[in-house]
């Protein structure tokens, strides 16, 4: 069309002809032509972008508060039984997976709601959606086909957070590695073993894992004697030091049920062991060990019992 055409012989545009237009809202405040015809892409096209904008972070903060709800710990330890021993840490278990999992979480939801407002804004400014889209899926089956390990990895870690499998702070065994978890990501675990090197391993890589800090440990202590030793005497000792010691501090407020005194575990050529276990606080079991240890052999040794040492 001429764009004499677009004008009437006052020089008004004639889109003005529709009142409800935004060229007419423009024209009555204005009386300038060509912004009246660039109503449109001056005013219209901003303003709904940016209620684009503003409606999509208002659904990203309500979801993003929703998932806060979802994920805050409210369960208060029980009174009473084992559990008060362990709910200190039961509770900061479940308050570090409920806040990665929803860290996890607002982030899928923010990718998808400003993902959603970024193709809604471009189609606004009247740009053709349907090559960017085929264009993403192409490129997204060729990135997915090079980063097999890196999906693997990160699907490892989602279940291995929404499974509770081990956490930070937990001694666990992840075959290339034995140590304490340092951080854990959705692709990489950190763990710093016994002589503070730091593994990385990737999370699609385990096979298996043991955790050493779940639930309970049992602190397992071996004593090897003579066969000239009096069996029943040494029995009586070795259950009358553990009792004590796990009922009077340091052992008292991690041990959760009273030793075990198993007997003969073992016998070779030369000697034979005793062994008492405890059943104690996750990660507790070393220490524990320890301490009986020390108390045994300062018990058995007044007694004139020898230990043999390897």
């Amino acid at each position: 069309m001429d764009p004499i055409d677009q004008f009437v012989t006052n020089g008004t545009p004639a889109c003005v002809s529709d009142v409800n237009s935004w060229c007419n809202q423009v024209w009555q405040a204005t009386h300038v032509s060509w912004l009246a015809d660039s109503a449109s892409w001056l005013v219209a096209k901003p303003l709904k972008i940016v209620l684009i904008l503003a409606v999509a972070l208002v659904i990203r903060f309500i979801a993003h508060r929703m998932i806060d709800r979802l994920t805050r710990d409210r369960r208060s330890p029980k009174p009473g039984g084992h559990g008060h021993v362990l709910a200190p840490r039961m509770s900061e278990r479940r308050a570090q997976r409920a806040q990665t999992v929803g860290s996890v979480l607002k982030s899928t939801v923010s990718f998808l709601v400003l993902g959603v407002a970024g193709i809604m804004i471009l189609g606004e400014l009247g740009l053709n959606l349907a090559p960017i889209i085929a264009s993403a899926g192409i490129v997204g089956v060729a990135v997915g086909f090079g980063a097999q390990n890196l999906v693997k990895d990160f699907l490892s870690g989602v279940f291995m957070l929404l499974e509770d499998q081990y956490g930070v702070g937990d001694v666990v065994d992840v075959g290339p590695a034995t140590g304490t978890v340092e951080e854990v990501g959705l692709r990489i675990t950190t763990v710093r073993d016994g002589s503070g090197t730091v593994w990385y391993v990737r999370n699609g890589s385990i096979s298996r894992i043991g955790n050493s800090s779940q639930g309970h440990a049992v602190a397992v202590v071996d004593v090897p004697l003579p066969y000239a030793a009096n069996l029943t005497h040494a029995l009586d000792l070795l259950n009358s030091v553990s009792t004590a010691a796990c009922g009077e501090a340091p052992l008292s407020a991690d041990v959760l049920e009273p030793p075990k005194t198993l007997g003969v575990q073992d016998m070779d050529t030369e000697s034979m062991t005793l062994r008492v276990t405890v059943k104690v606080r996750p990660g507790r079991q070393w220490a524990t060990q320890r301490e009986l240890r020390r108390r045994i052999m300062i018990a058995f040794g007044e007694a004139g019992i020898e230990p043999l040492t390897a």
